[in-house]
């Protein structure tokens, strides 16, 4: 006979209130309130879902951002790119990785995350491993395009599984630890070019640049191999082997504590509610903006070359703005959880990028305002606390919270696509005199965009609270469809009866 697991401690009413713990102050903000079984399980799925999603996205960025580090270090002379054949690769892979955003949080309703996601990382390690073989830009943008494919399903697939576990003191934080795995991965990425074309460049007859495309590829198959054991599906699902009964039970409690809804029966009927609604429209748009005003960071290591940096320098100069972008990230993360304000932490650190985004919109003279601006500029940078906001605004459906979160990255990708070509193109390096000053004025008006999301936000949360009938057009899955999904388990009668 097991003992009941509670998902709170249990005190005396005459107990003096539990004394907040260094955990509560550096991780979540209600753990001294959370039983032991508690933690003992969110111990167990940071472990897996934490780990295979940071080293997944860190190479999933590292494979992504290598093509630059190459660029300036020797592959576009010696496959011949020129004109704005770097663009077009990048615009290729962008278009392979826009493609697959939506498909992929519903392919896993079908097929268990692990496989998927599995399959999904060793076929772009294999891609990227491949492009050290290429002699022309045709063969590089089909890799590329291939690369982006493969890597499309990781991110809209693990945020999904991580907005399916874990409660809103719990989220931003841990969807901030994943997200900034990206500017770390691009950080890396320099380095490791750097000391790859200082120690590696000629051996066997092959430049640096290929190299890091081996080394990368050799990297990526292994974490793909992992995430097919430890990945788990969502509470909902079946039970991850490293999960006691009594564990799984906890985590369908907590879950439908805060109301995360049990997975339906996808229908017409699913994305005819999903598009009569105002969330995906208004966190796609916000998203959308904020995703194409983020394009200059990328850029720094191009225009250090044009102003005469080494090779080395041009990639380990820019791991700098990965580095605080990641560090900046992780304190709106953290901040949001403790406040509970993913508004508020959204809309800071929009504002703050204005100043870097404004300082290279004017292009002023000197090298070192412009070195700052770059150095600065990931400061806007709060993926982790935007899909957060969406996850939970849209906790009340699971099939609307998969296609918003991944219909955000994928509309901000497929506009991505095309939109470098214009405001971008290399025949305009370095000073970019459409790109820099568009990214100001998107990055002013995903502002107000975010402002907009907060008032229909709220306005939905006074309808509700007043039990008007209009908040029927804002309620879950239809009837019809939650009876297709099969009842959700009484987790609390369950546990009690153990």
């Amino acid at each position: 006979m097991s003992v009941p697991i509670t998902t709170t401690r249990v005190l005396d009413p005459s107990d003096p209130p539990p004394r907040r713990t260094l955990r509560s102050y550096i991780w979540d903000t209600d753990s001294h309130l959370k039983s032991p079984a508690e933690r003992r399980l969110l111990f167990k799925l940071d472990l897996a879902i934490l780990t295979i999603g940071c080293l997944g996205f860190f190479m999933k960025f590292l494979d992504q951002t290598n093509m630059i580090s190459a660029y300036i270090s020797g592959m576009r002379e010696d496959i011949g790119m020129l004109g704005n054949e770097y663009t077009y690769a990048t615009t290729a892979y962008t278009v392979g990785y826009a493609i697959m955003q939506v498909p992929s949080t519903l392919i896993v309703q079908k097929i268990p995350p692990a496989i998927w996601l599995g399959a999904m990382e060793v076929g772009w390690g294999v891609w990227t491993f491949a492009q050290a073989g290429i002699s022309n830009s045709n063969q590089l943008y089909a890799f590329r395009f291939l690369v982006g494919l493969f890597e499309a399903s990781f991110s809209p697939v693990v945020l999904y599984v991580i907005g399916g576990w874990y409660t809103p003191t719990e989220l931003a934080k841990r969807t901030t630890l994943f997200q900034i795995t990206a500017p770390l991965g691009s950080a890396f990425s320099g380095y490791l070019q750097a000391a790859v074309y200082e120690g590696m460049h000629g051996l066997n007859g092959l430049a640096g640049w290929r190299w890091l495309y081996i080394i990368c590829g050799i990297m990526t198959v292994p974490v793909g191999i992992a995430t097919f054991f430890f990945f788990p599906d969502t509470p909902y699902k079946k039970k991850p082997w490293f999960l006691t009964e009594e564990e799984h039970l906890l985590a369908k409690q907590r879950v439908q504590n805060v109301g995360i809804a049990a997975p339906a029966k996808i229908t017409w009927k699913t994305f005819t509610r999903i598009l009569g609604r105002w969330r995906i429209y208004a966190f796609v748009l916000g998203y959308v903006l904020y995703g194409c005003s983020s394009m200059a960071g990328g850029f720094f290591g191009i225009w250090l070359k044009f102003e005469g940096f080494s090779v080395v320098d041009s990639n380990v100069i820019p791991s700098g703005t990965w580095l605080i972008a990641g560090f900046t990230s992780l304190m709106w993360g953290y901040l949001s959880d403790i406040t509970r304000s993913r508004y508020l932490f959204v809309t800071i650190p929009l504002i703050l990028g204005l100043i870097p985004n404004g300082i290279l919109a004017v292009w002023p003279a000197g090298i070192a305002i412009k070195q700052f601006a770059f150095l600065v500029i990931g400061i806007q940078l709060m993926p982790g606390v935007f899909f957060a906001w969406a996850h939970e605004v849209c906790r009340d459906d699971n099939e609307e919270r998969a296609i918003v979160a991944s219909s955000m990255n994928g509309m901000s990708y497929a506009i991505l696509a095309w939109l470098p070509i214009l405001i971008f193109p290399m025949t305009m390096a370095p000073d970019f005199r459409y790109g820099f000053p568009a990214s100001f004025g998107l990055l002013l008006a995903s502002v107000f965009a975010v402002g907009l999301i907060q008032f229909l936000v709220k306005r939905e949360e006074k309808l509700k609270a007043a039990n008007l009938p209009a908040t029927q057009i804002e309620s879950g899955a239809s009837g019809d469809e939650k009876k297709d999904s099969g009842e959700v388990i009484d987790a609390n009668a369950k546990i009690a009866a153990l």
